[in-house]
């Protein structure tokens, strides 16, 4: 398998289907967002045209009111592996998503719990009266090797900690296994100067905006999807809500998903670090008008040299 990671607008899913104009591959996404349907621009999904060009995995999985946890996609991602490996192709993992890139590099055995509506329910509920760090300072004193991995302002996975315990009777740390993949992995990074990168995503909301993210999140909004909802809780989508609704201005919208986007951009450097010796990194220099159709020039021809070697 083919990992490419880096943060969000770094130019990963560019470089994935220039690589599979040059070798057998098809792409399985790492996008905790693209999995839901209707939800096209401001997941940044590919294009049809792109998608038919080559096969595309585990996008437009689930309806956006419907569960989808990482025991779903991991399951999902590994039947997509197989399905490729028996082609005699390639898989080719593509995303930001830390959690779900490491689950089947690291090969992470997930606790097969299902979702309880009504233990959920009842959490959120908590979280409400009595804040976030009430469940936070709950795990901690269940599951300190857990806590420590999650943010304590991210309530939704905290509560998905608590609802393995209380589902199961063990720690999600105790359920959680590693079992490496027994086959070979190449992990290549693309990363860019901060600066720089902050510009091309601003760039790219610009270009949201364009092509109709307000739209979008108004048919949303229309077919009787809950503001509330994790899947419209999303960068861009939460924003524009809030904008509909008379919350906020345009502009002020537009500003607060390029900040809360410069600030996931961050987070992702967290779980791909560019000191990690697993991953080939390479350093996106070139801005977007400067970029030429080859996608990026010398780096591409590097990184095709990489998987040449890792495929002989």
């Amino acid at each position: 398998m083919i990992v490419i990671v880096g943060p969000t607008a770094v130019g990963k899913s560019k470089l994935a289907l220039h690589l599979s104009q040059h070798f057998p591959v098809e792409i399985i996404s790492a996008d905790s967002r693209q999995v839901y349907r209707y939800m096209d621009i401001g997941t940044n999904k590919p294009s049809l045209a792109e998608r038919a060009s080559v096969p595309h995995h585990l996008i437009d999985v689930v309806e956006p009111d419907e569960d989808f946890s990482l025991a779903m996609y991991h399951q999902l991602a590994i039947e997509a592996m197989k399905a490729i490996q028996q082609k005699d192709k390639l898989p080719l993992l593509v995303g930001g998503s830390g959690l779900y890139v490491w689950s089947l590099v690291e090969g992470w055995k997930i606790p097969q719990a299902p979702p309880d509506k009504t233990l959920r329910q009842r959490l959120e509920a908590r979280a409400e009266q009595e804040g976030c760090q009430s469940l936070y300072q709950e795990l901690q004193d269940i599951d300190p090797r857990a806590a420590v991995k999650i943010n304590p302002r991210n309530i939704r996975r905290i509560i998905r900690a608590l609802e393995i315990y209380y589902a199961t009777g063990q720690t999600p740390s105790q359920l959680q296994r590693k079992e490496m993949p027994d086959f070979p992995v190449l992990l290549l990074g693309l990363t860019q100067e901060r600066s720089e990168l902050y510009r091309r995503i601003d760039l790219r909301v610009d270009k949201m905006i364009q092509m109709g993210l307000v739209e979008e999140v108004e048919q949303l909004l229309k077919k009787g999807y809950s503001p509330s909802l994790p899947s419209m809780s999303g960068i861009g989508y939460k924003q524009i809500g809030q904008f509909l609704r008379g919350e906020m201005t345009l502009p002020q919208a537009i500003d607060k998903i390029k900040y809360e986007t410069h600030r996931l951009a961050r987070h992702q450097y967290t779980w791909f670090r560019p000191g990690d010796s697993r991953i080939h990194w390479f350093e996106v220099s070139v801005t977007e008008e400067e970029a030429d159709p080859d996608f990026m020039g010398v780096t591409t021809d590097k990184v095709k040299g990489i998987i040449e070697s890792f495929m002989s």
